[in-house]
């Protein structure tokens, strides 16, 4: 289950047994972490951690400064520096050389917007979201919270007592869907100084198996893992059976021809054609060449298939543009030594992972800089 939807169903269980929550957001990281901004936890009065905003070494101190604030029903804004090895409070001495900014927000069920019913309204759908977390670096100032959730159309269902801040965060919302790259923002206006987070919300990839033998079965669960959507399609009834696949999957028995009917295509959506079927495999692909939005398409096979399919088409009249071709992976995979199911299933997520976020797959000591993007991870300035 992706974090977001974790999170969600952690606090709607807490609601049943009349337990109190408190949300954890990072909200800027200087320098190096090992989740970046927009990570998320929650916590119940009980202790019950659900999500991460580090890689364990915060989590500790993040609990009891969540249970703080959960009693005085308080927003709270606390700085974590873990360039500190000595640091006795966060202890696990990663050396990740990074000050992180954590946002603690209490919670009130009671409240038609509070931040875990704006969380619900951005996964509500697949299109992009800007979330909106305003806070002040100055801890002695109101630590204002998760307070707007701006869709792709710039529409939000809440706004904010300063109109003039509301239209600056709105203009920066823009930009951040255009970039799609969060924003970190410092609104001046007059002595008063806000700051806010404004982070990217994308859905998850999707991928869709054509073909739901025994590989798809592997490659399903990994992606399951992953928080991917799953679509897996077959012409067989016997194949194309839910009962194969994790419950998350969304199987379809269908034609080639029709099989594209019931898939929302994006520019998120992946394809890895592992029917076994040539001739399945070459329908579909003919299929896919309509969709120019479309990043990914695998095939499984040698070299060999992929040259008769360009060859079967061109008989066709179908002369591939070098455009499709670079969006055409086959053999499909990263070169990783893959021998069985499983080892191959994790050669093609990787690189499906790539491809939607336009990496390169090569090893991070070989990265020149940081291991994260640093564009746009400082505060813009703007006097209101």
């Amino acid at each position: 289950m992706r974090e977001l939807e974790s999170i969600i169903s952690a606090f709607e269980k807490a609601q049943a047994n009349d337990l109190q929550c408190t949300l954890a957001t990072v909200v800027h990281v200087e320098g190096s972490s090992y989740r970046k901004a927009g990570a998320r936890m929650l916590v119940d009065e009980n202790g019950l951690m659900t999500g991460a905003i580090s890689g364990g070494c915060l989590e500790g101190d993040a609990l009891k400064k969540a249970l703080h604030a959960l009693h005085q029903n308080k927003n709270k804004l606390i700085s974590y520096d873990t360039s500190d090895e000595d640091d006795a409070v966060i202890g696990a001495q990663l050396g990740c050389n990074g000050i992180i900014q954590v946002l603690f927000e209490p919670i009130n069920p009671e409240e038609e917007n509070n931040p875990i019913s704006l969380l619900k309204e951005v996964i509500s759908s697949k299109e992009q979201k800007v979330i909106v977390s305003l806070f002040n670096l100055n801890k002695h100032k109101e630590q204002k919270g998760t307070q707007l959730v701006f869709d792709s159309q710039l529409n939000t269902s809440t706004t904010l007592n300063d109109s003039t801040l509301f239209e600056q965060i709105k203009s920066d919302a823009a930009k951040v869907l255009e970039h799609e790259f969060p924003h970190f923002g410092e609104y001046h206006k007059d002595d008063e100084v806000q700051h806010a987070f404004l982070e990217h919300y994308t859905s998850p990839p999707t991928l869709v198996l054509v073909g739901a033998g025994n590989d798809a079965q592997v490659l399903s669960n990994m992606a399951d893992i992953l928080g991917w959507d799953i679509v897996v399609t077959d012409g067989r009834p016997t194949h194309a059976n839910p009962e194969r696949f994790i419950s998350s999957c969304q199987v379809i028995v269908t034609k080639p021809e029709q099989f594209l009917d019931s898939i929302t295509i994006d520019n998120r959506t992946a394809f890895v054609l592992i029917s076994h079927n040539y001739n399945y495999d070459l329908a579909v692909l003919k299929l896919l060449l309509n969709y120019p939005e479309i990043p990914y398409i695998g095939i499984l096979g040698p070299k060999k298939k992929f040259n008769r399919m360009l060859d079967d088409l061109q008989l066709l009249g179908i002369e591939l543009t070098e455009e499709q071709v670079e969006k055409i992976y086959a053999p499909i995979g990263l070169h990783l030594g893959a021998e069985t199911p499983a080892e191959i299933a994790l050669s093609v997520l990787s690189e499906i992972q790539a491809v939607i976020t336009h990496s390169n797959g090569q090893p991070l000591r070989e990265k020149q800089g940081t291991i994260h993007d640093k564009k746009h991870h400082q505060f813009k300035v703007t006097n209101l």
